[in-house]
């Protein structure tokens, strides 16, 4: 019983101090993996439409893990964009969600998820091409592997 106490603590006190995308790596990874069918990614709607930043991966062409968020944002639209941006990709930290931004955990900017997919470049977001289909959100492996790049230093 003090063994299981002892585990919950430092679960609690690593995302107190480190935040919830740091602790990440020592408790499991936040990406659903998805694997391709006839060159797209399928996503079911109900399963990404609370408001909440949902994370997945696929492999591109080249065996890169590009990682990914999808999130229905205040105006109702499924946004979905690389866990990178032009400016920090590099480090390999991506993004987490505050309420209806998500912050970049490597510089700190703040991104209004209304925005995502509307603005691109610097350290927005980069914007991937999605479309919503009979409450599937689709997703072509050719965008995931032109956007491959941004994911090549992820450690």
């Amino acid at each position: 019983m003090k063994s299981v106490l002892s585990w919950t603590a430092v679960a609690v006190l690593a995302v107190f101090f480190f935040g919830p995308a740091h602790t990440q790596a020592w408790f499991g990874s936040k990406y659903t993996k998805l694997t391709p069918d006839k060159g797209v990614l399928f996503i079911p709607v109900k399963d990404v439409s609370d408001g909440q930043a949902h994370y997945f991966s696929a492999r591109s062409d080249k065996g890169i893990d590009v990682k990914f968020f999808v999130v229905k944002s205040r105006d109702g639209v499924i946004r979905a964009a690389v866990d990178a941006c032009d400016v920090c990709y590099r480090s390999g930290k991506g993004y987490v969600q505050e309420g209806n931004v998500m912050v970049c955990t490597n510089c700190g900017m703040r991104f209004a998820t209304d925005r995502i997919n509307e603005v691109k470049g610097g350290c927005n977001p980069a914007p991937l091409k999605r479309m919503v289909k009979d409450e599937t959100l689709v997703i072509a492996m050719a965008d995931i592997n032109d956007n491959a790049w941004y994911c090549e230093f992820k450690k």
